[in-house]
């Protein structure tokens, strides 16, 4: 029986090999084993924080694919449309580590692997439709053409049964056969989205536009109901129909590893709107939850438990009370 869930998403999760010496990948003798995929870490930010999740994919009858089975198991993610496929192995990728803060070299291994072979097959109404919200990354659509055929299915089925999604380009020019095809099959997914999450760069490319309000408001005349543009150290920009603004990052005394800052901002948004919360306060928490996930080593590693955000947020409401209270009181 299928379960009843808050959040679907899909994707391909590589086995990552992190090493565990900095310096080019030819030198390093030693990593450690993670799990990666932009779609995945936002599967496991959500289900820490709570959230049914649904996980589609399809992994090798390999040693990978169990290490990604064990991963979804520890994380609470649901698994009932993983598929194993036994004709195809799961892919895998070598990161470097660097200690300077900057975007590490990462190789990848994943042509012609099992999640590259999802397409619309892989489509089951009754366990994608019953929930809240469907989540898309412009990876998955990236891999093969069958497996974008599978994202634009979602998205059609999802809007129609008017349900909401929400769609972070993840931009792959490597994997696409040019960059013009990626532009247009990206914005025609954003098309079908409540909220697209691009990040500066990523809107320049897509639109044209340099300018965050540009980027915005493009998608907006598209169809969207919001745009957060993510601006790196400078925070997020947001607009809606009805409002627009900035919100300031969190700050980080030490950036570690770069990858996953932009996973862990859906993460943020994604929960506080599925909670109700203003779009001042989503934005808020992807930035909160960004700066978490670049302190640390590994693509998920960072992201919170729902006690620790709690925590977390507490703290920052104190703060701000605190230094409204003093204010208050130099007014006086």
């Amino acid at each position: 029986m299928a379960p009843t869930l808050d959040i679907i998403t899909y994707g391909e999760a590589m086995t990552m090999f992190v090493a565990a010496e900095t310096g080019p990948l030819a030198g390093v003798g030693q990593f450690t084993k993670r799990v990666a995929g932009a779609d995945l870490n936002v599967a496991i930010g959500l289900a820490r924080l709570g959230f049914k999740v649904g996980w589609m994919s399809r992994v090798g009858a390999d040693s990978f694919g169990d290490f990604v089975r064990a991963t979804l198991s520890r994380e609470g993610i649901d698994q009932q449309h993983v598929i194993t496929d036994a004709r195809y192995p799961t892919g895998f990728q070598l990161k470097s580590k660097n200690d300077d803060g900057s975007d590490p070299a990462i190789e990848y291994f994943r042509k012609g692997s099992a999640a590259s072979h999802l397409s619309p097959d892989d489509y089951a109404p009754s366990y994608v439709l019953p929930a809240r919200h469907l989540h898309l990354t412009g990876v998955a659509p990236a891999i093969s053409a069958t497996s974008r055929e599978l994202a634009f299915v979602l998205a059609r089925e999802m809007r129609a049964a008017g349900k909401t999604i929400s769609f972070d380009p993840n931009l792959r020019p490597t994997l696409w056969p040019s960059r013009a095809a990626m532009v247009e099959g990206l914005n025609a997914l954003a098309e079908l989205a409540d909220w697209v999450l691009p990040g500066i760069g990523e809107g320049e490319i897509l639109t044209g536009y340099t300018k965050p309000e540009d980027i915005a408001r493009f998608y907006l005349e598209r169809g969207a109901r919001g745009v957060i543009v993510k601006l790196g150290a400078q925070g997020a920009y947001f607009r809606t129909a009805d409002e627009a603004g900035t919100v300031v990052a969190q700050p980080v005394a030490r950036v570690v590893d770069t990858v996953g800052a932009g996973d862990g901002f859906a993460v943020g948004v994604i929960s506080a709107l599925l909670e109700g919360r203003p779009l001042t306060d989503a934005v808020a928490r992807g930035n909160r939850i960004g700066a978490l996930a670049i302190q640390v080593i590994g693509d998920s590693e960072g992201l919170p438990t729902r006690a620790q955000l709690d925590a977390l947020e507490r703290a920052d409401g104190a703060a701000a009370q605190d230094v409204a209270m003093a204010a208050h009181s130099n007014v006086a």
